[in-house]
């Protein structure tokens, strides 16, 4: 009998928080764009408030909280028996761990003997502390396949931690075009900027890998001879009170708007003319994917899985990492040169909509949750064959 003869199938999608990170919204963004003929999806996490979780109870998805998020806490035993529960009771055939949530989910759904058990890794390692990374390499173990964002993760995870390369499965992120498209910017509800601004921009999480001092100090280099050129940073996080020093010292506060995590990405994102990633680590990011659908010219750090999200002088500008005369020097370039901007923006907008939209994403992610099912629990197959396609611009 076909998957899709039979009753949809029960996935347990595991993630640590409901906030507003590049994780939670993409365990969001799958969660209700799962096939629900297919599929029936819940959600555990450690965190179960925040904007991801208000979205995921309107689609109807359970979310199940979970009491702990360390090995060390005397709830932990009571938390893995809950779960286990839970599993059973719902009768759950697929657990997708996409973070550290792997650490109690894997084992258990191995002791549990759930058909496919799955993990994701979307950023680099070197984020992680010693003990978690070290913890990780149990779970690669387990875990039946291991889903990646970009094949730059897919060659760290290769390099540096010896997973066998056919236990890797490669799935860009997808953008809503619905929310994130072109358009005439509006900017009559952002402080401090006019119409008649040319905006640089970023939306990230304020945290020390973004390497926002770099798009500070470059922003200060480029701005001495443009009086209408504005910052503008969105977003929270750890590191709000050194930029704001920052923006002090570098003599960029009148020319700097902050404004913390908003709900509704796409009118900000549309209001930049120029949308910058100054990341010192990236895997496959969501915000340039973003920036790229709205139809901004998107200048990006060369790190990570960014080359092959943006094509320099193509669907936007690289820099190298760190680099702040060369970041700098691109502002300069793309400030003075509306057309250009505009050329490069257009050429993103269409890149984003035609290989990298949501439904694409999620045909992929449903895609490689069949495969594992039929696999295992109908044909009796090897989880991996040594001839199945790569997944690249050309098999989508």
């Amino acid at each position: 009998m076909a998957l899709e003869q039979m009753s949809p199938v029960p996935i347990l999608l595991m993630v640590r928080e409901l906030g507003s990170g590049g994780i939670e919204r993409d365990v969001t963004k799958l969660a209700r764009g799962l096939d629900r003929s297919r599929f029936t999806p819940f959600v555990a996490t450690y965190r179960p408030t925040g904007i991801r979780s208000e979205e995921l109870i309107r689609a109807g998805i359970p979310i199940l909280p979970l009491q702990v998020s360390s090995f060390k806490s005397p709830r932990f035993i009571a938390t893995a028996v809950q779960l286990g529960r839970f599993i059973r009771r719902q009768r759950i055939k697929i657990v997708h761990a996409f973070d550290s949530t792997a650490i109690l989910g894997v084992p258990l759904a191995r002791l549990l003997r759930v058909p496919a058990i799955l993990t994701s890794t979307l950023g680099h390692r070197a984020l992680l502390d010693d003990r978690t990374r070290q913890q990780f390499r149990i779970t690669d173990h387990l875990a039946d396949a291991i889903v990646v964002n970009c094949n730059a993760m897919r060659n760290h995870l290769i390099d540096d931690f010896s997973i066998d390369a056919e236990r890797i499965r490669l799935c860009y992120n997808g953008v809503d075009t619905k929310e994130f498209y072109p358009s005439e910017p509006a900017r009559a509800d952002l402080p401090g900027i006019t119409a008649e601004d040319v905006v640089i921009g970023t939306v990230c999480v304020l945290r020390p890998e973004k390497g926002l001092e770099v798009l500070q100090e470059a922003f200060a280099k480029a701005r001495r001879s443009f009086p209408h050129v504005k910052l503008l940073i969105v977003g929270s996080g750890p590191q709000l009170d050194v930029m704001n020093r920052n923006s002090k010292r570098l003599g960029i506060d009148d020319a700097s708007v902050m404004l913390p995590t908003v709900r509704d990405v796409g009118p900000v994102v549309r209001a930049m003319d120029i949308f910058v990633s100054s990341s010192h680590s990236e895997a496959f990011s969501n915000s340039i994917l973003e920036a790229m659908a709205s139809g901004c010219c998107v200048i990006a750090s060369r790190v990570g899985g960014t080359p092959e999200l943006v094509t320099d002088g193509q669907t936007g500008a690289l820099f190298n990492v760190g680099d702040v005369d060369q970041l700098a020097h691109r502002l300069v370039e793309l400030i003075q040169d509306s057309s250009l901007r505009k050329a490069l923006g257009t050429k993103a907008a269409e890149f984003a909509a035609d290989k990298l939209n949501i439904d694409i994403a999620l045909r992929r992610s449903m895609e490689i949750y069949d495969d594992l099912l039929r696999r295992k629990t109908l044909l009796r197959q090897p989880l991996v064959s040594s001839n199945e396609k790569s997944f690249d611009w050309n098999y989508r």
